[in-house]
């Protein structure tokens, strides 16, 4: 095994040690994801990573990734999943938490099954902020932020991609039954009400069941009987 490859196994098992919680954030432009990401890290404790804010941290650094990424940019090129995943394996591992929000990532399949393959890690559910292409467009435009792709061709196209790559995504997790679709044309304050329910203690149980789950099938562990309770007592090959 090269040494580049047994680097990403190391990292790998290291993360996977943590049995990390991790939620897919998805949703259009201007659906308030974001801001119900921070209050979310603000009351329930998670890091919040994003996908976008992280190649562009990279390539301010100035490092060689960074230029490369850069330059792929330049020319119009797709970023390959397995150099965005490096960047949130590495931001996961740093944070010294085992409970992540990861935003507008994956955007397409491809990037899904890169992220399961690369990290070994399911995501235990997916929030989808679903919000209407008119309410989106009126927020992005009415927004002072300043930024240059906050114009009505620009969104429009934003919002063509999102349905196109974004979608299937969503329909793949919500055949397994891990996708809450949150109405986000309501009030911030509104919508942070249902996404408190998700995540409130109720769920902890389920989530956490989720959690052990996915590390079992990870490890492929044995499953044994221990009593008539069903109490199921486990080991790693």
């Amino acid at each position: 095994m090269g040494t580049v490859e047994a680097a990403n196994k190391d990292a790998n098992g290291s993360l996977l040690e943590k049995n990390p919680s991790v939620v897919f954030v998805l949703g259009g432009p201007g659906s308030g994801k974001g801001t119900q990401c921070a209050n979310i890290v603000q009351n329930f404790g998670y890091t919040h990573l994003s996908a976008g804010d992280l190649l562009r941290a990279e390539i301010k650094s100035g490092s060689e990734n960074g230029t490369m990424i850069q330059n792929m940019i330049k020319e119009g090129k797709i970023v390959p999943s397995e150099v965005t995943i490096k960047l949130l394996q590495k931001a996961m591992q740093e944070s010294g938490n085992d409970k992540f929000l990861i935003d507008g990532f994956p955007r397409n399949e491809e990037n899904r099954a890169a992220f399961e393959k690369v990290t070994g890690i399911e995501p235990a559910f997916v929030l989808f902020f679903d919000c209407p292409e008119e309410e989106m467009e009126r927020r992005l435009l009415s927004r002072n932020q300043g930024r240059e792709d906050d114009n009505i061709e620009t969104i429009r196209k934003r919002f063509k991609v999102f349905l196109e790559s974004s979608l299937p995504v969503i329909n793949y997790y919500d055949a397994k039954g891990k996708v809450h679709k949150i109405d986000a044309a309501r009030p911030i304050e509104e919508v942070f009400e249902t996404v408190k329910a998700i995540f409130g203690p109720k769920n902890d149980k389920v989530n956490h069941y989720v959690r052990l789950m996915s590390k079992l099938y990870m490890y492929k562990f044995h499953f044994v009987s221990k009593t008539k309770l069903g109490i199921i007592a486990f080991l790693v090959n």
